[in-house]
């Protein structure tokens, strides 16, 4: 006997591709320019000198690298990218 399909055939849906994909470029410009800045200053702030400011940045990169996923992530669950035909 032979076996069914486990899925649907499924086509993306452009517009919440293009929506989730805007919103993440646009949130993540803000999240990088502010942890660029917010870097430097509080390195500054706290007198660490070329290497902390370095240092401090790219922890606050990777942090909102993670938060980029995380939103890309949950904007996904919000519009979905397919759905069954």
């Amino acid at each position: 006997m032979p076996q069914a399909s486990l899925s649907a055939p499924r086509r993306i849906v452009w517009e919440s591709v293009i929506t989730v994909i805007s919103a993440a470029v646009l949130i993540s410009a803000e999240v990088f320019g502010a942890a660029f800045a917010g870097g430097w200053a509080l390195a500054n702030l706290i007198g660490l000198g070329d290497y902390g400011v370095y240092a401090l940045q790219v922890t606050f990169f990777l942090l909102g690298a993670a938060v980029m996923v995380a939103f890309v992530r949950n904007g996904m669950t919000v519009e979905p990218f397919t759905t069954s035909k």
